[in-house]
């Protein structure tokens, strides 16, 4: 290491967080000789909750730590499935077909679209749930308990992601996909008034929601609800 100059060898992983021309086995940046380790690492891009472990000349440190002159630092990511207090999770405002996919395999699933940073954090922190998101700067806010950066652009990756990175157990057909609540069976004439005429002679089985209402039934989308449901459980 050149004297004001700090190597990370960085897990693969995480070169996601890097800008192109950073990426590789060893990222070497400048160092003031004490700023934390912690410090050094977000300010290369990489936010600290998807960092698993760091370690200095081969042994644990804490984000804290300040590297000596002789340290050879690795930046590890966070091993899967990740352990967490419970799996229950609260999303940003773009992640909301994320969160009807999660809800429909039974995952208790915060989600409004309108909700800022600032709710969002007090969300995650007063319920205990994990904060799911695409912005790596509130992934950096001290305040926040948990979070996790969801891979992938399209919601099939994003949600494979989740998944592989959580493994929640699953209880498919039972939360409502637009609310969150439970589902429980109802009888189809005490929802009969609310059905549309075709669904009323095409359908006998039905559910709804505890808490808003909704009432469900097997569609003619429930073929690839249904593929949805199968590709999840064979993944986790």
């Amino acid at each position: 290491m050149v004297s004001g100059e700090l190597d990370l060898r960085v897990a693969a992983e995480l070169w996601l967080f890097l800008p192109p021309r950073r990426r590789g086995a060893v990222l070497r940046l400048p160092y003031d000789g004490t700023s934390s380790l912690g410090h050094v690492v977000e300010s290369a891009g990489i936010p600290l909750p998807e960092v698993g472990s760091l370690l200095a000349g081969g042994r644990p440190v804490t984000p804290s730590y300040r590297p000596g002159p002789a340290d050879v630092i690795h930046v590890l990511g966070v091993p899967r499935p990740q352990r967490i207090p419970a799996p229950r999770f609260v999303l940003d405002v773009h992640l909301g077909t994320l969160a009807r996919r999660l809800r429909l395999v039974g995952v208790d699933v915060a989600y409004r679209n309108d909700l800022g940073d600032d709710a969002l954090i007090a969300q995650a922190n007063a319920e205990s749930r994990v904060l799911l998101t695409k912005d790596r700067g509130l992934l950096r806010r001290r305040v926040l308990w948990l979070g996790a950066y969801v891979r992938g652009a399209r919601p099939d990756d994003q949600f494979h992601d989740t998944l592989d990175r959580f493994a929640p157990p699953l209880a498919p057909w039972t939360r409502c996909t637009a609310c969150n609540g439970l589902l429980s069976p109802v009888a189809k004439a005490d929802v009969e008034h609310v059905l549309p005429p075709g669904t009323r002679r095409s359908y006998d089985a039905f559910a709804r929601c505890l808490d808003c209402g909704h009432v469900y039934w097997q569609g003619a989308h429930g073929n690839r609800l249904k593929a949805i449901v199968e590709g999840a459980s064979r993944a986790v």
